[in-house]
């Protein structure tokens, strides 16, 4: 956003940096920049209060009378929250199935609630819902040894399709939780260390990383930190 804003600048444009990281700001250099320690994905902090939100917006505008550069700094701070959501999932179902499918059938229902209510759907980059359970079940080959190159996995990309499969579980678990939409990093934690699908895609790109897949390919699957 940084480097946006220089051009944003250069072509007529007065720009304000809300930035969630202030080590990038002061390299950077943006005419104005607001810093805002928040959990990062939340750049006006607290979600479902307008109040809050609004405050963040009316201290970054205020940069606009600035007469030269300057960084201010949010005064309110919002620790990240990575304890896992608390989201209920479906118990098995079909034993025969490997347990990362047999979820992701048992949460099919929530997630068509969601798109109802919610009208649209960040699944689609590489494949349907309709395909996550046969993803989920290349995935489980995959952690049990077989060759990624020699399983077919639909969608064919590999970081498209592990988005998709994130995507059908957030929005899934949208309709399962109650209260304001939990933090990124709640949400991240709950599908890696809890779901069978967050486990069985780690499992899957450990097992490419051994097979010595094309960095890319296997890496951007999940967070780095994964």
């Amino acid at each position: 956003m940084s480097t946006l804003a220089h051009v944003f600048e250069a072509a007529g444009l007065a720009t304000i940096v809300l930035a969630s990281m202030v080590e990038v700001v002061e390299k950077m250099h943006p005419p104005r920049a607001l810093y805002c320690e928040f959990p990062l994905g939340r750049p006006l902090g607290l979600p479902s209060d307008a109040a809050f939100q609004r405050r963040v917006l009316e201290h970054g505008l205020s940069l606009l009378d600035a007469a030269e550069p300057v960084i201010e700094t949010f005064p309110e701070v919002i620790e990240a929250d990575e304890t896992p959501m608390a989201c209920a999932l479906p118990p098995r179902f079909d034993p025969t199935l490997p347990p990362a499918v047999d979820e992701a059938n048992g949460l099919r229902a929530a997630y068509d609630r969601s798109v109802a209510k919610r009208g649209v759907t960040e699944v689609g980059r590489a494949i349907t819902a309709d395909q996550v359970p046969d993803a989920l079940a290349t995935l489980h080959r995959w952690a049990e040894g077989e060759r990624w190159k020699d399983v077919s996995l639909p969608g064919k990309n590999t970081v498209a399709v592990a988005h998709d499969i994130r995507s059908y579980y957030d929005e899934a678990a949208l309709q399962l939780v109650d209260g304001p939409p939990p933090g990124g990093r709640a949400a991240e934690a709950w599908f890696f260390e809890t779901t069978e699908a967050g486990k069985t895609l780690l499992a899957a790109r450990k097992a490419m990383e051994a097979q010595e897949a094309p960095f890319p390919f296997w890496f951007y699957m999940a967070p780095g930190h994964r």
